[in-house]
């Protein structure tokens, strides 16, 4: 059906509106690292407030304000989960992954590379996104721990160093 009534519109208008309005108001006051790039956990939280906002938009039997709880809810979860990754090393070992080692000094580290998933051309992608066109220019490349791909170029001196990647 195309149209079932003026009224079906009128609230969906005035609802996205208003529920918009909050979840932004909402992600404002909690801060820029609310949903910042950082992690897998993250992602699913951002997923789980795109999903609030439609079933609050969409679904006659949820009221305004239930979606604003809900959303209230899953940041003030969210928040509490970067504060206690924060202040908590346990805490952030079960919630997040450190960066590993995929490629040193010429060799692709095969281990790290079959337990992380990554494939041997997506290193050399990277690589490519980098502006490289040999490996022979790389020094490392890490996984990091929101997934994305870090080339680390060759330089003339001899003070390299990875801080806080696993080998």
């Amino acid at each position: 059906m195309f149209f079932n009534s003026w009224e079906s519109a009128l609230r969906l208008l005035i609802m996205g509106f208003l529920a918009y309005s909050a979840l932004i108001l909402l992600l404002r006051i909690s801060g820029k690292r609310t949903l910042s790039k950082m992690n897998a956990f993250d992602l699913i939280v951002t997923v789980a407030l795109g999903s609030t906002l439609a079933t609050t938009l969409l679904n006659k039997n949820i009221a305004l304000i239930e979606g604003i709880a809900a959303f209230l809810i899953l940041i003030v979860l969210q928040f509490l989960v970067a504060w206690l990754s924060i202040r908590s090393d346990g805490f952030k070992k079960l919630i997040k992954s450190d960066p590993k080692l995929i490629f040193y000094q010429g060799k692709y580290l095969k281990e790290n590379i079959v337990k992380e998933r990554v494939l041997e051309v997506e290193i050399l992608q990277a690589a490519r996104s980098s502006g490289i066109n040999s490996m022979d220019q790389v020094e490392a490349v890490v996984l990091e721990t929101d997934g994305s791909i870090s080339v680390i170029k060759k330089s003339d001196s001899q003070t390299n160093t990875l801080a806080s990647v696993d080998q």
